[in-house]
């Protein structure tokens, strides 16, 4: 008689399975609360004691940790040594595995969970039984996800067995699931004795969506989503009305979702290929939309729109007259969104703003053979802890528009420079090769609406170039990192033009 090993935390079908097993004539052990949950079921089961003989122990630390067990597991059924040491020692082949793990995720998920806890729900002997039964997969049958049992009871149903096809992708699934099993103890554990660049860097994540194509129609491609979500990401936003998302939506929206962070009044971030084109603030979220489309009203078309607060039907009256291709908020009017909804693709996104700032985690990206770990940029220069340089002082108007757009320059690609007042930006010069290039962009674009415009750069002037360009055409203040060899003849252009310059002690780099 054929043997199926089952013990499962997550008992959903479980029931159901187990009796399609029984129906087959296969024999079932099982552990603890899945015995008892299929011992009132119904279903005759053997204990793991009265197949190793041996008692659970240490609250059920040791009970499956057993050569009858592991023997039964790993035996290579075409191997005569194997076969004679199994019947030298009494041990009968087991043919099923289904298993799931100890819930440490939802442990560690938990609000003020102790480490205590979290490490009596770290799983040993159901990853090895795991790991024993998938690397035997030419003879074991192993589950571990009830999106499968269905597969399995059919294959027995139709073949009274499974295939070796089915048993080696099932295999694979298993090491992909104790892998990231592992990965997330690892990485609590790392942080846990405060490990910041451990040998060894372990990444778990899990499949959210399967994509149409990357940033190219040529290009396959994936949305994963941390295996901890972060409550404030594009990847915890629900989805609303329009089609799926694309790759390129997602990084947009990433990059929106990073500068509305900078802001704690009402904001609309407007954004095209990674860069701002429009950031408005208000007294209300319709004055604010209507600063960000007045920053650049050619650019915003097509773009995508974060919202730090609800959308009201007078700013979405407003943003029904363009084509976008998401909005995201914190909620919708209802007349407001049946008025948005009309455009069958718009993309309508909800986030939770109230877990906006909780996100500490780093960012990593790829690069050929590898790929890079930081900290996200997170620091924020107060402007009281900013240095004048100039003979001349920023009025406390122009303090105010140089505050505004220290905030932005910081998400903009360097080079970057920024054009603002306090509560628009109205020019952006994004990823020049040389830094008088973004400003003659930044500069260009603004240049209808200069009034009470000051100019931000994300880092050092290297020349005064830039310093002169900027004054010659009407900006009264700059706000930058300082920190050039240069820096002097910067300073001392600023002064010939009567500039206010103010230095931030810290540069803002986003390649």
């Amino acid at each position: 008689m054929k043997r199926a090993l089952i013990s499962v935390s997550d008992k959903t079908g479980i029931i159901a399975f187990t009796k399609g097993l029984v129906e087959q004539g296969i024999e079932i052990i099982s552990t603890g609360g899945t015995k008892k949950a299929l011992d009132e079921a119904g279903i005759a089961t053997l204990a793991i004691d009265e197949v190793t003989g041996f008692p659970e122990m240490m609250d059920g630390r040791v009970k499956t940790l057993h050569p009858k067990i592991h023997g039964g597991l790993l035996g290579r059924r075409d191997v005569v040594e194997h076969m004679d040491a199994m019947k030298e020692h009494d041990i009968q082949p087991i043919d099923f595995v289904c298993v799931n793990l100890y819930p440490f995720k939802e442990t560690i998920s938990k609000t003020g969970v102790s480490e205590e806890e979290a490490i009596e729900n770290i799983d040993i002997g159901g990853p090895s039984m795991l790991r024993s039964a998938a690397k035997n997969f030419n003879a074991v049958t192993v589950v571990v996800d009830p999106k499968d049992y269905e597969v399995v009871l059919s294959e027995l149903k139709e073949n009274k067995e499974t295939t070796l096809a089915t048993r080696k992708r099932l295999a694979a699934k298993v090491f992909r699931h104790t892998a990231a099993y592992d990965a997330l103890i690892a990485e609590y554990l790392t942080n846990a004795v405060g490990e910041a660049e451990p040998e060894k860097l372990t990444l778990t994540y899990d499949l959210k969506q399967s994509l149409r194509y990357g940033e190219n129609s040529h290009q396959q491609a994936a949305f994963y989503q941390s295996a901890l979500p972060v409550p404030f990401s594009i990847a915890s936003a629900k989805q609303l009305h329009g089609k799926e998302l694309s790759y390129n939506n997602i990084k947009d929206a990433d990059a929106a979702l990073r500068i509305i962070r900078e802001f704690d009044e009402p904001t609309i971030v407007a954004l095209k290929h990674m860069n701002p084109c429009g950031i408005g603030s208000g007294k209300t979220i319709a004055e604010a939309y209507q600063f960000a489309y007045e920053a650049d009203p050619k650019s915003i078309f097509g773009g995508i729109l974060i919202a730090n607060r609800p959308i009201d039907l007078k700013t979405a009256e407003e943003m029904h007259k363009l084509f976008l291709e998401i909005i995201v908020a914190p909620a919708f009017d209802q007349e407001a969104f049946d008025l948005l909804a009309s455009k069958k693709n718009l993309r309508l996104m909800q986030l939770d703003f109230d877990q906006m700032r909780e996100d500490h985690s780093p960012e990593v990206v790829s690069v050929l053979g590898g790929l890079l770990q930081q900290d996200q940029d997170l620091i924020t220069e107060a402007s009281d802890t900013w240095e004048v340089v100039t003979d001349r002082q920023p009025t406390d108007e122009e303090l105010e528009a140089l505050s505004f757009a220290w905030k932005a320059v910081k998400h903009v690609k360097s080079n970057a420079i920024v054009v603002a007042n306090a509560h628009q930006t109205v020019g952006v010069g994004a990823g020049q090769m040389n830094r008088v290039g973004s400003v003659e962009i930044a500069l260009e674009q603004a240049k209808d609406k200069m009034d009470g415009a000051v100019l931000a750069s994300d880092a050092y002037f290297p020349m005064d170039d830039s310093v002169e360009y900027a004054a010659q055409h009407g900006i009264k203040a700059i706000v930058q990192p300082g920190g050039s060899i240069r820096d002097k003849d910067s300073i001392a252009m600023a002064n010939k033009y009567g500039v206010a310059m103010v230095f931030t002690g810290g540069r803002h780099f986003r390649h």
